[in-house]
C-alpha cells in the first residue's frame, strides 16, 4: 500500500480527492497524514499481535512417506496438542522433491484447519529442526532392499545400510543439540533399527536430556496383541498391557505378566469392563514358549513383504498414542513399551536405547516402577542389549 512512498501516496490522494470534492490542499494533506498515521498503527499492531503467538514447531523427516501424510492431519488438532496456540508443521525429507514437497504443503494448507500456523518445506539441513518443539523420525531407510546370492553380499550390504544410516543419524543428532529447544520431545518410528537410529540421536546431542528420547515400539506391541487375539477369540483391542522388552528391530521378549483380556469367551461370561489375566485363560505353555512369538515374526514379515506401503495406518496410531500420552492427556497410570535409554535399568551398557514398559512424567519417559524381571529374563535382555551394541559397532566397519 505504501509501497510508492509518501509522496506518491499524498498524489494519490489529492488525484482522487481532487476529482470527487473543492478540498483545501492543506486540509487534504492532513487527512493524508492522519490516514497514513492511522495505517502505519494497525500495521504495526499486526506486528505486535504475530510477536505473541509461539507456534509448537513440529519437524518431520521422511515427511514424503505414507505415516507422515497420514500423520499429518491428526497433528493438527487439541487432543495431541493441547496446550498449543497453533502449530508450524517443517516438513523435512532429503531424497525428496521440491515440487513433491510444495504440492504436499499446499495439500496440508488446503485442510484449513484452525491450529495451522504455517507449513516449511526442506530438502536440505540448512534450517533443520531449528527451535523444533517435537521432532518425528520416520526416515529409516526402510525402501532399502538387498537383491543378494550370497551370504557375504548380504552382510556387505547390512554394512552400508548401517554406515548410511548411522551417518544421517549423527548429523541429524548434532544438529538437534544445536537448534532444538532444550525440551523437545524427540521421536523415532519405522522398521529397520530404529533402537540405533534413537540411540545415535541422543549420542550425538549431549545437552538434551536423555528422557526426551523414544523409539516407538506401539506397531510391534500391536502385531502381539492381534497374534495373542486370534489365540484367545477375541478383538484386538481387548488385550492390554503387553510389554515387548529388547530390540524393537530385531530381538524382543514378549511379557505377558500385566497383560490382560476382555470378553474372553470362557465358560463363566463376564461384563465387558471386566479383564482377566492373560496367563490366567491361556493355559497353552507349549504354544506361548514354542508358537507364539515365531506367529508375530510371520504377522510383521507378511506385512511387509504384500505391500509396499508398511504399517503406514498402525505406525500412525502409535505416534499418535504416545504422543497424547507425552502431552497429558492419558492418565498418569497410563504406560507404554518404548524404547528409552538403558542407563535407568539393570546394568545394561550405557548408550542404548532399548524397548521396556515406561510412563512420562514431567515431559519426560522413564522405566515403570516396580518392574521386577526374573533372571531367565535378564539374560534375554542382556543379548538383545549385546545386539545393539553390535548394530552401532557396524557403522565403523568397512563394508568391502
Amino acid at each position: 500500500m505504501l509501497l510508492g512512498g509518501y509522496n506518491d501516496f499524498v498524489d494519490h490522494c489529492k488525484v482522487y480527492y481532487g476529482v470527487t470534492s473543492k478540498i483545501p490542499e492543506d486540509e487534504l494533506e492532513r487527512i493524508v497524514a492522519e490516514n497514513l498515521e492511522t495505517q502505519l498503527s494497525l500495521l504495526a499492531e499486526e506486528q505486535h499481535r504475530l510477536s505473541l503467538i509461539r507456534p509448537c514447531n513440529v519437524w518431520i523427516t521422511g515427511a514424503l512417506c505414507l505415516t507422515s501424510q497420514i500423520l499429518i492431519p491428526f497433528l493438527l488438532s487439541n487432543e495431541t496438542f493441547p496446550d498449543a496456540q497453533t502449530v508450524a508443521i517443517h516438513l523435512l525429507h532429503l531424497s525428496g522433491d521440491e515440487e513433491e514437497m510444495q504440492m504436499l504443503k499446499m495439500d496440508i494448507e488446503d485442510l484449513a484447519l484452525r491450529l495451522l500456523y504455517r507449513v516449511t518445506v526442506h530438502t536440505d539441513l540448512g534450517q533443520a529442526f531449528h527451535e523444533a518443539h517435537v521432532i518425528i523420525l520416520l526416515d529409516d531407510f526402510n525402501d532399502f532392499s538387498v537383491d543378494s546370492d550370497s551370504e557375504e553380499q548380504s552382510d556387505k550390504a547390512r554394512k552400508q545400510k548401517v554406515k548410511d544410516v548411522s551417518e544421517r543419524y549423527r548429523e541429524y543428532g548434532r544438529l538437534i543439540d544445536e537448534r532444538a529447544n532444550k525440551e523437545v520431545k524427540v521421536m523415532v518410528a519405522g522398521v529397520s533399527f530404529i533402537n540405533m537410529r534413537c540411540s545415535l540421536l541422543m549420542e550425538n546431542a549431549p545437552s538434551i536430556n536423555s528422557h526426551q528420547f523414544i523409539a516407538i515400539a506401539t506397531q510391534l506391541v500391536n502385531e502381539v496383541r492381534v497374534v495373542l487375539a486370534k489365540k484367545l477369540c477375541v478383538m484386538p483391542s481387548d488385550i492390554a498391557d503387553v510389554i515387548v522388552w529388547g530390540n524393537i528391530s530385531g530381538n524382543f521378549i514378549i511379557d505377558l505378566r500385566w497383560a490382560e483380556v476382555f470378553n474372553y469367551p470362557g465358560a463363566v461370561r463376564v461384563p465387558p469392563n471386566f479383564s482377566q489375566p492373560v496367563l490366567g485363560v491361556l493355559f497353552d505353555r507349549k504354544w506361548i514358549e514354542k508358537e507364539f512369538k515365531p506367529l508375530v515374526h510371520q504377522q510383521r514379515e507378511a506385512l511387509f513383504s504384500n505391500t509396499s506401503r508398511g504399517a503406514a495406518i498402525s505406525a500412525t496410531n502409535g505416534i499418535l498414542e504416545v504422543l497424547q500420552t507425552w502431552h497429558g492427556v492419558s492418565g498418569p497410570d497410563a504406560f507404554f513399551s518404548l524404547g528409552i535409554a538403558s542407563s535407568d535399568f539393570y546394568d545394561l551398557p550405557e548408550g542404548i536405547i532399548i524397548s521396556a514398559p515406561a510412563t512420562c512424567t514431567n515431559g519426560k519417559w522413564s522405566l515403570l516402577e516396580d518392574v521386577n524381571i526374573n533372571e531367565k529374563m535378564l539374560e534375554e535382555l542382556q543379548l538383545c542389549a549385546d545386539e545393539l551394541l553390535k548394530e552401532k559397532e557396524m557403522q565403523f566397519e568397512d563394508p568391502e
